[in-house]
């Protein structure tokens, strides 16, 4: 882990001492929404993941890739969602679906290994 990382983790925990009924809350609620029920966990953070790309948000991108193939998505299906997103933002979705894309392939390489720093946080949270 960087030392830009170290520093915002390290802030994040103090952070959640600090408040811990909304950081934790925050928490819970992501913990809640990723689960499986009516709709598989799997297609929850894909969705996240093509909001994610929306927003433009790079590490919460990394972390909902991450997830998704933990929950045992296919190529395929990153893609038909990496398509919903670039349909939906034009250009700028197509340069921040490279970057999901490029998650999806790095951690792909790493299962069972090292992961990459950048792939295990959202946020910070």
């Amino acid at each position: 882990m960087n030392q830009s990382t170290t520093n915002e983790a390290e802030l994040f925990t103090e952070l959640r001492k600090l408040s811990p009924k909304v950081t934790g809350g925050l928490l819970r609620m992501r913990q809640e929404v990723c689960r499986d029920a009516t709709v598989a966990a799997k297609y929850k953070l894909l969705t996240a993941m093509a909001i994610s790309i929306a927003i433009r948000c790079e590490p919460c991108i990394q972390a909902y890739v991450k997830m998704a193939c933990d929950c045992g998505i296919t190529q395929e299906e990153l893609i038909e969602f990496l398509e919903v997103a670039m349909t939906m933002q034009g250009c700028p979705g197509a340069e921040w679906a490279l970057k999901a894309y490029k998650a999806y392939k790095v951690y792909k390489e790493h299962v069972g290994g090292t992961e990459p720093n950048e792939s295990d946080r959202c946020c910070m949270h």
